[in-house]
C-alpha cells in the first residue's frame, strides 16, 4: 500500500504538484511566446541566423546561415510548448526535469528569433562567446564540487579567483615587463603564482573549518573579506603606481588542426585558447577521480557519511585537507582565466560575483563536474546574450541586460534547489571519537 502511496506522489521524476507547476509554467511559457514576440512581430519580418565564425583566421567548413519568416516561426514555438505543458497536466513526463530544459531551449530560440527579426544574429559567434564565459564559471563550480563532496562548503571561491587573478596579472607582468621572459614563460609564471594562491587559501579554509571547526560560511565569508579588501589595497598601491606591473600577456586561440575546420561546432568548442581545453581535462579528469578511483570513493564516503568512513580506516582530516586544497588550487585556475585567458589585467573586484554563481552551478549540476559545466553554459549564454542584444538594440533597458546573469541565477536555484540533494554531511564538521 505504500508503494501504491509513493507512486501516486510522484508523476515521473519529480513530485505531483511540482509535475503540475511545470505543466502551468509550460502553458505560460507559451502565451508570453505568443503575447510579447509573435503578435507585436511584422508579418513580413525575417530573422537569419549566422552559422559561420566572423573573426579572422578561422578557417572552418562554411555553410549557408539560416533564414526563416519570424512570425510564423514565434506560432510554431509557442504551439510546440503549450502542447508539450497540456501533455504534462494531463499525464506528466516521465522526465519532466528534461522537459523544462526542452521548454527553456524552445523559450530562447524563440526570444532569439524575435530579437534578431529584420536582423542577423551570429550563432556560432554568440555560442563559442558563451563557452568561453562560462569557462571561469565552470572551474569555480569544479572547486565546489571538489570542497563539498567532502562535506565542506567553499563560500571563498569568490575570494580564491580574486587573489589567483591578482597574483596572475603581478607575476605574468613582472616576468613579461620586468624580468624580460619569453611570452609562454610569462604566462606559465602568472598561471603558477595563481595556482599557488588559490592553494594556499584552501589550505587556510581547510585549517579553519576541518581543524579549528570554525562556522564553514563564516570561514568562507572572512576569506572572501581578507582577499577583496588586500587586493583592492595592493592594485591601488602597486598595480596602479608602477608602470607594467598590470600589462601580461594573454594565451592566444589555439585551434586544434581538422577538428577545428568542422561547421559550427570546430569553431565553437576547438577554436579556444588553451585555459578553455584544461578546463575540460580537469572536469574529465574530477570525474574520473571522484567515480571511478579508490580516493573518489573514500571522498565521496566522508562527505555522506564520515563516522562509518573513519571506522573502516580512512582519514577523514586528510581527506578533506587534500579535496579543499585541490579546490583552492581549481578557484585559483578560475581566477587566472580572467586575466590570463582574457583581459591581461587586473581590475579591482573584476571576478564580479562569479564565485558565488559558480556555486549555484555546482548545486543546479547536482555537485557533478560536468552537471556544473551544463549549468555554467547557462549563465555564461545569459551573460554573452546581453552583450549581444546590447548591439542589436533591443528595446529592452540596459540595465536589465546586466542584470541578465543574476536573474538567471536566482531562477534556477528557486527552480531546481528543492530536487537537488547535497552530500549528507555537507557543512558539519567532524569530531573523532
Amino acid at each position: 500500500m505504500s508503494a501504491v502511496t509513493e507512486v501516486r506522489r510522484t508523476i515521473g521524476d519529480v513530485s505531483v504538484a511540482r509535475a503540475r507547476a511545470y505543466g502551468v509554467l509550460f502553458l505560460l511559457v507559451a502565451l508570453v511566446i505568443v503575447v510579447l514576440f509573435a503578435i507585436p512581430t511584422e508579418a513580413t519580418a525575417e530573422t537569419r541566423f549566422g552559422l559561420n565564425p566572423s573573426l579572422a583566421g578561422r578557417s572552418a567548413i562554411r555553410v549557408p546561415d539560416l533564414t526563416f519568416p519570424t512570425q510564423i516561426t514565434l506560432y510554431a514555438l509557442a504551439a510546440i510548448t503549450a502542447f508539450i505543458g497540456g501533455v504534462q497536466l494531463a499525464r506528466g513526463f516521465p522526465r519532466a526535469n528534461l522537459m523544462l530544459g526542452v521548454v527553456t531551449g524552445l523559450f530562447v530560440i524563440a526570444f532569439l528569433a524575435w530579437a534578431a527579426r529584420d536582423a542577423s544574429l551570429n550563432i556560432t559567434v554568440l555560442l563559442s562567446s558563451t563557452l568561453l564565459r562560462a569557462t571561469p564559471i565552470a572551474l569555480a563550480a569544479l572547486s565546489g564540487v571538489l570542497c563539498e563532496r567532502s562535506a565542506v562548503i567553499n563560500i571563498a571561491i569568490e575570494g580564491m579567483m580574486l587573489t589567483g587573478a591578482f597574483n596572475a596579472a603581478l607575476f605574468g607582468s613582472l616576468a613579461s615587463n620586468i624580468w624580460g621572459w619569453g611570452r609562454f614563460a610569462s604566462l606559465m609564471t602568472g598561471l603558477l603564482a595563481a595556482i599557488i594562491a588559490g592553494a594556499l587559501l584552501g589550505l587556510l579554509l581547510a585549517v579553519m573549518a576541518v581543524s579549528y571547526k570554525v562556522d564553514q560560511i563564516i570561514a568562507g565569508t572572512a576569506i572572501n573579506i581578507l582577499a577583496t579588501g588586500l587586493t583592492s589595497f595592493l592594485s591601488s598601491q602597486v598595480l596602479q603606481q608602477i608602470s607594467g606591473l598590470n600589462n601580461t600577456p594573454i594565451f592566444q586561440t589555439l585551434p586544434i588542426p581538422v577538428l577545428s575546420q568542422i561547421p559550427i561546432i570546430g569553431p565553437i568548442l576547438f577554436q579556444q585558447n588553451l585555459l578553455v581545453y584544461l578546463m575540460f581535462v580537469l572536469l574529465a579528469a574530477v570525474h574520473i577521480m571522484l567515480f571511478y578511483t579508490r580516493f573518489g570513493l573514500r571522498t565521496r564516503a566522508v562527505g555522506e557519511h564520515p563516522r562509518a568512513a573513519d571506522t573502516l580506516g580512512v582519514n577523514v582530516f586528510r581527506t578533506r585537507y587534500i579535496n579543499v586544497t585541490l579546490g583552492g588550487i581549481v578557484a585559483g585556475l578560475a581566477g587566472a582565466f580572467l586575466v590570463l585567458g582574457s583581459v591581461g589585467r587586473f581590475d579591482e573586484v573584476m571576478t564580479a560575483g562569479r564565485g558565488f554563481i559558480g556555486l549555484a552551478a555546482m548545486i543546479f549540476g547536482n555537485w557533478m563536474p560536468f552537471g556544473g559545466l551544463g549549468a555554467a553554459l547557462i549563465f555564461g549564454f545569459a551573460e554573452s546574450l546581453q552583450t549581444r542584444l546590447a548591439i542589436l538594440s533591443v528595446p529592452i533597458p540596459s540595465q536589465f541586460l546586466l542584470m541578465a546573469p543574476y536573474i538567471v541565477t536566482i531562477i534556477v536555484l528557486a527552480g531546481v534547489v528543492g530536487e537537488a540533494v547535497a552530500p549528507a554531511a555537507d557543512g558539519q564538521p567532524y569530531e573523532k571519537q
